[in-house]
């Protein structure tokens, strides 16, 4: 039997809408809620992406702002433009879109965004607040993956989780969630230099493939009936692919996040949560 299709796009769907009615509701009392990107250079991906984060952020009712900078544009110009955002009583969120060009240093540009704007959940502070297990803005990509898992009623409690990647993006960030108490999943995190990888993911009741290697996980690397979160995406001759094998893999797993579709559709919508989020937590 093939696995049940964890559809990203649905979950997502129901997060804007949420965040559209709590976006409305501060409306109602005189409150906006703005969300402002910084862009350095023209990379044609972060321009899509931003593109569609702001086309997003608008259909839930928000406030949108657009910095674009040359390439050419210094470090202190960068920080120069989040220090102002900071400022910017319209601004409750603040996503600087990584990498930057070569030259610039990116974290040091993360860093320099108002915590309590942090809407991409990266800042040191608020990664800390996630160790401590308090509240704050998650990172993106791993908040999409937890609502996904809960969308989908995925039992986690004393089951096997094995994350593969250590990405402060991802890899990191998720396996906190994943092990904090209430999911109390027992995880294991897995990368490019564990020993016997596919037996390793033969373990997992949950395997989040996050490596970006295109199909590198097939079927060996999947117990039978196991959730596969597939958080790779690469464009390759035959389109969009994830890091998860999917054809080899779909009647294998007991459920699957498809690519495209999957857990990308959830960053978007975590990020657009994060920021009415914040709004709330200032709303005087």
């Amino acid at each position: 039997m093939s696995a049940l299709i964890l559809s990203g796009k649905d979950v997502s769907a129901v997060v804007r809408a949420e965040v559209a009615e709590r976006v409305a509701s501060l409306r109602e009392r005189g409150r906006s809620v703005g969300l402002a990107t910084v862009l350095v250079g023209d990379d044609p991906a972060s321009k899509v992406y931003i593109r569609n984060k702001h086309r997003a952020a608008e259909t839930a009712g928000m406030l949108s702002f657009d910095r674009h900078l040359r390439a050419t544009a210094s470090q202190e110009d960068v920080e120069a433009v989040v220090t102002e955002l900071n400022a910017d009583e319209r601004v409750d969120g603040i996503i600087v879109q990584l990498p930057l060009p070569d030259g610039l240093n990116g974290e040091a540009a993360v860093e320099m965004v108002d915590p309590g704007k942090d809407a991409d959940g990266l800042h040191p502070f608020n990664l800390g607040q996630l160790v401590l297990s308090r509240p704050g803005p998650v990172p993106a990509t791993p908040g999409g993956i937890m609502r996904i898992l809960a969308h989908y009623e995925i039992e986690t409690s004393g089951r096997t989780a094995v994350i593969v990647g250590r990405s402060f993006l991802v890899g990191r960030p998720l396996a906190l969630l994943l092990g904090q108490k209430g999911i109390d999943a027992t995880v294991i995190q897995a990368h490019s230099r564990t020993p016997d990888l596919a037996g390793v993911c033969l373990k997992a009741d949950i395997l989040v493939a996050a490596v970006g290697r295109p199909m590198m996980f097939d079927e060996r690397f999947v117990k039978p009936g196991a959730t596969v979160i597939d958080v790779g995406i690469s464009r390759t001759d035959d389109g969009l692919v994830g890091d998860v094998d999917f054809d080899a893999v779909v009647d294998v797993a007991g459920a699957i996040t498809p690519v495209p579709g999957g857990v990308g559709p959830m960053t978007i919508a975590t990020l657009l949560a994060n920021t009415v989020a914040l709004a709330e937590a200032n709303d005087n």
